[in-house]
């Protein structure tokens, strides 16, 4: 394990997206961890008129900002960067583009200053981002929900992940995405539609809940987005007060439906893990922010006895400090990549659970789930 005067220090590097951040996270044994610094430029301007993420326009972003980011991480630390024990950089899966900005960034700082170089998985990133706010004992559940992924997955320790349950078409923040953009609603999707479906009436449309009371644990957005789309052209042209309402029973369907298929996974959890006197759900990724979505999953960890943890928004959305923590995690395991980290191209994608079938597609670039 790398020590610095007792305490592992290491700065993270996140360019998976279109945020591009910088971090330093800090970790002493008998100590809480501590995030000395996380620094996150949005390119959300930059891509609003486009009404999604542009890859190369994300990738020219992140060449111009990512030096003064990183600079900026160390300085809101207080941290000189021969002080650092390790750099930490997300090499997948995501925007290839940006995964070569800050894997490349990243292999040059570690190689100029004589640090290790960590190459993390984004999704790993997600998976421990619990255990940098509060003690969450391992094996846990973790629901990963963004724009790319829907996914339940059993943590056991850093490096080991099972798959439970995935999507077997899209992820939930790309229906969110695709309705508002239906509704004319700004990018972000996700914001936008909370916020509209705060004023309307959830149960004036009865959308489908897709694959409810199925045995199978996963997930199906695909033909929610139909029923909307078709829901909207048929009072087309929308008022205010439609795009309320198809917001709001839109987001009705999407909570009852996870806490439908999250129960699956819970009850799973339950009998395959009986020993454990803890049992954790936790939720991360760009949706887990939320309200409604938290608020049914609190209630449904209430009344499975699971304890519900959500990490505060910043740290739900893409970020570098659990990039830095998953660096630290994988130091305290002693774990090590496979061949030298130096040598590793970024990759677009790259699942956690490498045994699990995938169910959304695979090709020359590997599974996408």
């Amino acid at each position: 394990m790398l020590t610095a005067n007792g305490e592992i220090r290491v700065l993270g590097i996140e360019t998976s997206c279109d945020e591009t951040a910088a971090s330093v996270v800090a970790w002493q044994d008998g100590s809480a961890p501590r995030i000395l610094s996380n620094v996150v430029l949005s390119q959300l301007e930059e891509h609003a008129a486009f009404g999604g993420v542009v890859p190369e326009i994300a990738a020219r972003a992140h060449v111009e900002a990512l030096d003064g980011i990183v600079e900026a991480a160390l300085a809101e630390a207080g941290t000189a960067l021969d002080e650092v024990d390790a750099v930490a950089a997300t090499a997948g899966p995501g925007l290839i583009g940006g995964l070569l900005v800050g894997l490349m960034t990243a292999k040059a700082i570690a190689a100029a200053a004589g640090k290790p170089l960590i190459a993390v998985n984004h999704l790993e990133g997600h998976a421990l981002s619990a255990r940098l706010i509060g003690a969450v004992a391992f094996p846990y559940l973790i629901l990963l929900v963004s724009g790319g992924h829907t996914q339940i997955l059993l943590v056991e320790g850093p490096g080991r992940y099972a798959r439970w349950a995935s999507t077997i078409d899209d992820a939930i923040g790309e229906a969110f995405d695709k309705t508002a953009k239906l509704l004319g609603l700004p990018y972000p999707g996700g914001p936008n539609v909370e916020r509209v479906a705060a004023t309307g009436d959830a149960r004036r449309f009865d959308f489908p809940h897709p694959l409810k009371g199925e045995a199978r644990p996963d997930f199906s957005f695909s033909g929610l987005k139909t029923a909307v789309r078709q829901a909207a052209t048929a009072i087309a042209p929308l008022s205010d007060q439609d795009v309320a309402d198809i917001a709001a029973s839109f987001q009705r369907a999407i909570v009852e439906t996870l806490a439908d298929r999250v129960a699956r996974s819970l009850e799973r959890f339950r009998l395959e893990h009986p020993a454990s006197d803890a049992p954790t759900l936790v939720v991360a990724g760009g949706v887990a922010a939320n309200g409604p979505i938290r608020a049914a999953l609190l209630s449904l960890c209430e009344r499975h006895g699971f304890a519900f943890l959500a990490p505060p928004a910043a740290l739900c959305t893409d970020n570098a400090a659990m990039i830095a923590w998953a660096g630290i995690e994988r130091l305290r395991a002693g774990l090590s990549d496979d061949g030298d980290p130096m040598e590793m191209a970024p990759r677009s994608r790259w699942p956690l659970d490498a045994t699990a079938a995938p169910l959304v597609g695979a090709g020359k670039r590997g599974a996408k789930a």
